[in-house]
């Protein structure tokens, strides 16, 4: 492969168009045809590809050694993509991707969940060859792509070109500090609502957690929802199907004890945002990783938000933050208020010609408050 060094762009997260113009230079390669959709304002969709194989442990394959190799000792069974398969809640697996990367120089990638995967309590890390961290391509990575996917609450079914996971691409170095932030806070709003006095903004802007059941007024008293830990199979290419009540239990205002939420160890939980966030058209934002010192739980899986996600322009002005939380080892209290993760923005290569949210956009969570994935029926027309 012939590393793609005639393509160049602008610092900062590449846009829709930037990513097709990679595509069709030979710096992201398909398999096969590109879906509708699958090109995000400021990311791409990667999809499942003719096989995915069960795995005894997790692991990194580390310098020099692909994916492929390590397979060949870690491996337990591979399985037919080309057909529907269910990938068994508590297994690990690989997955080979449809996209593999040519990147040239100053050019990196980086990976998180969808947010529906997420919200599905799916794990899910790019992996690819040589690596020695998850979720990342370097500067000139050549190769394929794969995905570690763990369903840890419903067991899923998928197939050749499903998707759970989207790639963003970085020219040069383009995150802002928190100066930067703070002005963008200070002259746009960020986040905003939910009583804040001001945006503590430390390696990103602020979020907290909303226990006051306001966030859904059709569901009044409603702060989260807890997962069913023996629930069905969920096809995760079929969006508006499933009860809600056969896999989520409703966390009201009637749970919460000693000023809080305790949240049982190893349990599932959807919550939502106090705040209210918005992501201005040439930026894009990352919820930053977990971080043991805002307690003893992970606050999200999927940290992704597009550019337009949140503008109040395209009446999306309330749109929140949604948790994805699971508290670890012990019981934990999480209050009204408290800080669980913080949102780091980037500016963008060049500005994209559809906005999350807009026309023609496909976006699934604009104007959302307390939202389960996409798979499921509103839950008050049960």
């Amino acid at each position: 492969m012939t590393k793609a060094t005639s393509v160049s762009f602008p610092d900062g997260i590449l846009s829709s168009s930037q990513i097709a113009h990679a595509i069709d230079n030979g710096v992201i390669n398909l398999a096969s045809p590109p879906l509708e959709g699958q090109i995000q304002p400021a990311s791409l969709d990667l999809r499942l590809g003719k096989r995915v194989w069960r795995i005894r442990a997790s692991f990194l394959p580390g310098h020099g050694v692909s994916v492929a190799e390590k397979l060949k000792t870690i491996a337990m069974h591979e399985i037919d993509l080309t057909q529907d398969a269910v990938l068994e809640k508590g297994c690990v697996y690989i997955a080979e991707l449809e996209e593999s990367l040519n990147l040239p120089d100053g050019l990196s990638g980086f990976a998180n969940p969808k947010s529906s995967t997420g919200r599905l309590d799916v794990f899910t890390r790019m992996i690819t060859d040589g690596a020695t961290e998850f979720e990342s391509a370097a500067p000139g990575y050549q190769g394929p792509l794969y995905a570690e996917i763990s369903p840890r609450t419903f067991s899923i079914l998928v197939r050749r070109g499903s998707r759970l996971s989207q790639l963003r691409f970085r020219q040069g170095a383009s995150k802002i500090d928190d100066t930067d932030m703070q002005r963008l806070q200070d002259e746009i709003g960020l986040v905003h609502g939910g009583g804040l006095n001001g945006a503590d903004i430390r390696d990103g802007v602020p979020l907290s957690v909303d226990l006051s059941g306001q966030a859904n007024p059709d569901l009044p008293g409603l702060i989260g929802w807890r997962a069913r830990k023996h629930a069905g199979m969920i096809d995760v290419d079929r969006p508006k199907t499933y009860p809600v009540a056969a896999f989520w239990e409703k966390v009201t205002t009637s749970d919460l004890s000693g000023g809080g939420l305790v949240l049982n160890p190893d349990e599932f939980y959807i919550l939502v945002s106090r705040e209210c966030v918005t992501v201005p058209q040439n930026y894009a934002a990352e919820m930053s990783a977990y971080d043991t010192r805002v307690g003893e739980f992970r606050a999200h899986y999927a940290g992704f938000f597009d550019p337009g996600f949140g503008m109040a322009q395209l009446g999306a002005g309330t749109t929140r933050a949604v948790l994805e939380v699971r508290s670890h080892d012990v019981p934990f209290l999480i209050e009204e208020g408290q800080t669980v993760c913080r949102l780091v923005y980037e500016p963008l290569s060049e500005t994209p010609e559809v906005l999350y949210g807009s026309s023609g956009s496909g976006s699934n969570y604009q104007a959302q408050g307390l939202q389960l994935a996409k798979h499921f029926l509103p839950p008050e027309k049960e």
